[in-house]
């Protein structure tokens, strides 16, 4: 018989902040999460039977290969893991993260495991090489093809909007000249203004000061936003998702296995409602076949609800306009309203339907392949009702949506994944 989303459940979920841990190597930050997943299901000695792992940066620090197999077998002599594991490692950009756990949930899905583990991991802060070596070395694959295959659609829009685009210019990150490009864009096209773009940072960077696992815990305002370091015109520092050190894991289960188990456990696990992943198209701007609201129709679909059953959403603002176009792809606006439908305060944790309630990439930080499987846990967390000063007054389903790199106007990658409360 043929099984669906909701027949997986999230039976423990953790992360650790996000920050710079120059202490704390990849394996101390990956014990601290698996082992804060599986205290949170109930274990000491996880009952996993495959396990997904996700990293971008680990071939910068050195570890080319096998990097999940290096930083988890020596939980397995420590009695966390059982030893012999079938690792899968997975690499989607920033999407990693969310792109294992979906592995770990197809495993379940299948039958290959009635429980699965799925681990995400970055150390992005190096002791001795500057941030603009990680910059490089995240973006450098354009390098290894053709690199105006790349760079056409942008350049391209770049001369329509009359604006320089300059991928070579040392020390500059091609990700946010792109991300700014889509910017000015949107504002010729629809209108929107700097402070409408401004309010989506001002609010996650508030939201994230009662986040203990958040990288950055101050507020701001949209004065203090716009005010702050021009990175790329119109975007300025303070819309710019940092980089940062953590981890963070997820056990998902069969419905069978989640039966088995003690009435504590079940009434904490969470259903998988929907989750779906679509690729991106070069040219798809401010087009409704974007990859996340193509992703997100999908997970929609398969959970049976509408973008207005959402009781909250988590999703991928590597920089501030992306929250204006995300909000817009996951279907919470229409198309082109994105600014004024943040600016009027619909997405702050009291408005119509709550976003980012975590402080975001912003604020809650970045650190890419952990990036996914945190933003399921702030979800998670709401969800069960454990958000402590966070915590929405009611929050029965939600969502995240995680994106990785960029195929011209759009992510490479969109994931998104809609959980239910615990019944």
């Amino acid at each position: 018989m043929m099984t669906s989303s909701g027949d997986v459940f999230v039976l423990g979920i953790a992360s650790t902040p996000a920050g710079r841990f120059p202490g704390q190597t990849f394996f101390d930050l990956c014990r601290n999460a698996v082992i804060g997943a599986g205290n949170d299901a109930g274990f000491t000695a996880l009952p996993v039977e495959r396990v997904w792992f996700s990293s971008v940066l680990m071939d910068f620090w050195g570890q080319r290969a096998c990097r999940g197999q290096e930083v988890l077998t020596p939980l397995s002599d420590e009695g966390v893991l059982p030893h012999g594991l079938c690792i899968q490692n997975v690499e989607a950009g920033c999407a990693s993260g969310t792109m294992a756990f979906f592995g770990a949930v197809s495993d379940v899905l299948s039958g290959e495991a009635e429980v699965a583990l799925a681990v995400g991991a970055e150390k992005m802060n190096h002791p001795t090489r500057p941030r603009q070596d990680i910059l490089a070395w995240i973006e450098g694959t354009a390098g290894q093809l053709d690199p105006e295959y790349f760079y056409a659609p942008h350049r391209k829009l770049a001369a329509e909007l009359d604006v320089s685009f300059d991928p070579g210019e040392e020390g500059r990150s091609v990700a946010m000249d792109v991300y700014a490009l889509w910017a000015q864009a949107h504002k010729q096209a629809f209108g929107t203004t700097d402070q409408q773009i401004a309010a989506a940072a001002a609010k996650n960077h508030t939201n994230a000061v009662n986040n203990p696992r958040a990288q950055y815990r101050f507020p701001m305002t949209i004065e203090e936003v716009l005010a702050d370091r021009m990175v790329t015109q119109p975007l300025t520092r303070a819309m710019c998702a940092p980089t940062g050190d953590a981890a963070a894991a997820v056990l998902v289960c069969s419905r069978a296995y989640l039966e088995s188990q003690p009435r504590a456990v079940r009434e904490r696990a969470l259903p998988i409602l929907g989750h779906a992943a679509c690729g991106g198209r070069r040219w798809s701007l401010f087009e409704d076949d974007r990859s996340a609201a193509r992703a997100a129709e999908r997970a929609y679909k398969k959970a049976g609800i509408g973008p207005s059953d959402l009781d909250l959403v988590e999703l991928h603002d590597a920089t501030s306009i992306a929250e204006i176009l995300l909000v817009e792809d996951l279907g919470l606006c229409a198309r082109g309203q994105g600014g004024p439908f943040t600016k009027s305060g619909a997405t702050a944790p009291d408005g119509t339907i709550p976003v980012n309630t975590s402080g975001g990439l912003v604020s809650r930080g970045h650190p890419i392949g952990a990036s996914g499987i945190m933003m399921l846990n702030e979800v998670a967390l709401q969800l069960r009702g454990e958000a402590e000063a966070l915590q929405l007054p009611r929050a029965r389903v939600g969502l995240a949506e995680n994106g990785g790199g960029i195929i011209g106007h759009d992510n490479a990658v969109s994931a998104v994944t809609i959980l239910g409360a615990p019944s």
